[in-house]
């Protein structure tokens, strides 16, 4: 689950880490008092969107009166700001944090993200620091010192210490910022983070360290933890069928193409999607109805695949392994009763109880698409793409 800049701030400050003064708000009079309170001479406004590159998109803008905060707010919120990391869509910007502006000496890098080539958490961190980041870990990726985090064991203090040289702070200020990157471990574990990359992580003139941006990312199986965190969600930063399906268990995740797929287990989803492209067309969302999936599953899984207008067809790839493919037909005969499909379905059921699946499906009298194998049902709705155009 992501969550905001200013939710990662506060979460951070809880741990005694250094973070701009600033709060958010919601409408230009909101942002305009903020700033009266903050009484800095220079204030930052902030796209409040789960979404990188804010700064080069006009998502982050400073001003230095009162009138200004007021007028850059109004002209920022409910502007659609569009970023490498939005989309073609881009996000429509509903809040802005309003923050005192840091005078800044360096800009750093640290994060912690999870290695899964070797299944483990890794402290990274670099002296460059700022909007390039990506471009100096993909040009100089030596730049990018890294520190492995022993499951066991967790971060420690000679790791913390050997980044905070390798940043260039020697003594008390080196001190500070062992503390800072211990501190900086211990949220990420205490809240069960799955990312957390503060970038720019800045040296003020007089040598401290300042949270100037945060992206933190909470892992979603660990929230019934933390029901603080589980408010934090923001329902309008996602998309409102991945919302839906979650509702309902699903795993949904909206694609760019033109085939609908419904299967059971993500492996298999990877390589439905996978065999789609190699038959010459692109999936059009990736729909997991789990290893328990019911005839209610599947049903709510056509609705929130149908939702999408550039959905032309339809491939349902079944094993049955834990569910039987026969619950899975009953779910798809139940499904053409109350739902209007328009779009033609290809379905491919294998294992428990197929035959009699097959049996269900054919005895249905629906207009079904009925392959053997994943290649021929692959190529059957390509085919059938091709014949709708």
């Amino acid at each position: 689950m992501k969550i905001h800049e200013y939710q990662a701030k506060e979460l951070l400050r809880r741990h005694g880490m250094p973070v701009q003064r600033g709060k958010v708000a919601s409408t230009p009079e909101e942002a305009r008092a903020i700033a009266q309170d903050l009484q800095a001479q220079e204030v930052v406004l902030k796209a409040q969107v789960h979404a990188g590159g804010r700064g080069k998109a006009g998502g982050i803008r400073l001003v230095h009166t009162l009138e200004e905060a007021e007028t850059t707010a109004r002209q920022m919120l409910g502007m659609r700001l569009m970023t490498p990391q939005t989309g073609a869509n881009g996000k429509i910007v509903r809040r802005l944090l309003v923050a005192e502006a840091a005078k800044i000496a360096r800009e750093l890098y640290v994060g912690i993200v999870l290695e899964r080539a070797n299944n483990r958490l890794v402290m990274m961190a670099s002296t460059e620091g700022g909007v390039e980041i990506e471009k100096t870990a993909a040009v100089s990726p030596e730049k990018i010192i890294k520190e492995p985090i022993d499951r066991v064991l967790g971060l420690q203090p000679y790791q913390a210490r050997r980044l905070a040289y390798a940043l260039g702070f020697s003594g008390d200020r080196h001190r500070e910022a062992t503390a800072f990157l211990l501190n900086l471990y211990t949220a990420f574990m205490q809240n069960d983070c799955s990312l957390a990359e503060i970038n720019p992580l800045v040296v003020t003139p007089e040598g401290g360290v300042l949270v100037l941006d945060a992206k933190i990312n909470l892992d979603d199986h660990a929230l019934f933890r933390h029901r603080d965190l589980a408010e934090l969600r923001d329902f309008s930063e996602e998309d409102p069928l991945e919302v839906e399906a979650s509702q309902h268990h699903l795993n949904y995740i909206k694609l760019d193409g033109s085939v609908g797929c419904m299967v059971n287990g993500a492996g298999l989803a990877m390589a439905t999607m996978d065999i789609i492209k190699l038959a010459g067309a692109e999936p059009a969302n990736f729909l997991d109805v789990g290893g328990g999936a019911s005839a209610e599953t599947v049903e709510k899984g056509f609705r929130i695949i149908l939702a999408d207008a550039t959905v032309k067809a339809i491939l349902v790839n079944i094993f049955g392994g834990i569910v039987r493919c026969d619950r899975i037909a009953r779910g798809i005969i139940e499904a053409s009763k109350s739902i209007r499909i328009a779009v033609p379905v290809v379905v491919r059921l294998a294992g428990t109880n197929s035959a009699e699946a097959t049996s269900l499906l054919a005895e249905s009298g629906l207009d079904l698409l009925v392959a053997r194998d994943l290649r021929e049902a692959a190529e059957k709705v390509v085919a059938a793409l091709d014949r709708k155009k």
